[in-house]
């Protein structure tokens, strides 16, 4: 038995474009550096590499990613609406011009992390490690610090 929980399927660098790929699942797929233009529409990924994987263009709504390494990846002209992330290392990833709204993050790594552009209405972020994850160039440490110093004041 392996002790890699990416064990499944070696799909390093693959390419997925224009693919309607809605409700896959992907369960201990080494997905490192791949790239996807295409529908993952309630998709879902547990013990899934994707570290440094570019997604461009997707549909990821209603989505669930779970025990997910996502290092580096950068996400651009994306919809995660209503999609769950739990226990997933976001650190430096990027995200730009996306639709987040009622997106679920439970459990998550997000150093360095970058939010720029995005719809976040809705959005639930908690227990996460948010040490130099900005949003609109703010670090988001800093906003937390500010409204529990606001919160205080008033209370």
């Amino acid at each position: 038995m392996s002790d890699n929980p990416f064990d499944g399927p070696q799909l390093q660098g693959e390419v997925f474009a224009r693919a309607d790929m809605a409700a896959a699942e992907f369960r201990g797929v080494n997905l490192e550096g791949a790239t996807f233009w295409a529908v993952l529409k309630g998709a879902r990924f547990k013990d899934t590499n994707l570290a440094g994987a570019t997604f461009n263009d997707v549909n990821l709504e209603g989505a669930r990613l779970d025990d997910v390494n996502l290092t580096g990846a950068t996400v651009e002209n994306a919809n995660l609406a209503q999609a769950k992330l739990r226990n997933v290392n976001l650190s430096e990833v990027s995200i730009s011009s996306a639709t987040l709204d009622g997106l679920g993050i439970e459990g998550v790594k997000a150093k360095d992390m970058v939010i720029r552009d995005a719809d976040l209405s809705g959005a639930r972020i908690e227990d996460c490690q948010l040490d130099g994850m900005t949003i609109d160039g703010v670090l988001v440490t800093e906003m937390l610090a500010l409204w529990r110093r606001v919160r205080g004041s008033s209370a």
